[in-house]
């Protein structure tokens, strides 16, 4: 599954230091997408320079870098990643099997710490929490909220998803759980991430994201979304070649 062709979005918002690295890790046939959310430490060059596409969305917020990440994207295949080297994009190749093989329509990574102080303890409480009620809210066996994240393109195009902020992940397993969509997990190494962080590593951030799920998971709870999408079958053919470089 190494030479699949498969978009990696990864939201950026100063991350030059860390991006090198990420980069140098992704595997043959996966193509990076890094969409800079507004840094200014020059992450965009080191993004190009190491032969990424780079899409600039000036609307601040993860939901928003996501969306604009799935808008640029092509391929079949479409994967998320932090771009803060906290996890390996090495480990995206099983998750992209496990939706490839048809096992399941939505593969996460549970994040499993690898080295000290790679999860603040308020940050790892509260994904905790989350969890909790998101099992409670879809059925899902789910224990984390994790970035690291595989489905099909087309499918993660039909499920529309609105979050702009923080809760753009719970969003999409609620509207898989809506969809009737096979959601699993498996786990992944969790290091300590290069640089600052501008969420949940910050208890600050940590407050905001769940802020930002706990409406989620009241709205969800109070009303069904009106449509199901149900995932396009599996495909044994070869996915799609990239088009040309998308300029932002």
């Amino acid at each position: 599954m190494g030479d699949m062709n498969v978009d990696v979005i990864l939201p950026c918002l100063d991350e030059a230091d860390a991006l090198p690295e990420v980069l140098g890790r992704l595997p043959r046939g996966y193509r990076a997408i890094v969409v800079d959310n507004g840094s200014t430490d020059g992450s965009a060059d080191v993004a190009r320079a190491h032969g990424a596409l780079v899409v600039t969305e000036p609307v601040k917020g993860f939901g928003s870098a996501c969306a604009a990440g799935v808008a640029a994207a092509t391929a079949e295949y479409v994967a998320f990643c932090d771009a803060d080297a906290s996890m390996d994009p090495a480990e995206l190749v099983p998750l992209v099997a496990r939706v490839a093989t048809g096992h399941t329509d939505l593969a996460l990574g549970r994040r499993v710490p690898t080295t000290p102080g790679a999860w603040a303890p308020h940050a790892r409480f509260a994904n905790r929490v989350l969890a909790v009620l998101m099992r409670r809210a879809t059925g899902y066996r789910l224990r984390d909220l994790g970035p690291m994240r595989v489905m099909r393109r087309a499918d993660l195009v039909s499920l529309d998803l609105r979050d702009r902020r923080s809760g753009y992940p719970l969003e999409m397993v609620l509207a898989a759980h809506a969809a009737g969509w096979r959601v699993d997990e498996s786990d992944i190494g969790y290091a300590q991430r290069i640089g600052d962080s501008k969420v949940t590593g910050t208890l600050r951030g940590t407050v905001n994201a769940v802020k930002d799920m706990s409406r989620l998971l009241r709205e969800y709870r109070r009303e069904a979304r009106p449509t199901l999408v149900v995932p396009a079958p599996v495909r044994h053919v070869a996915g799609p070649t990239h088009s040309e470089e998308v300029h932002s």
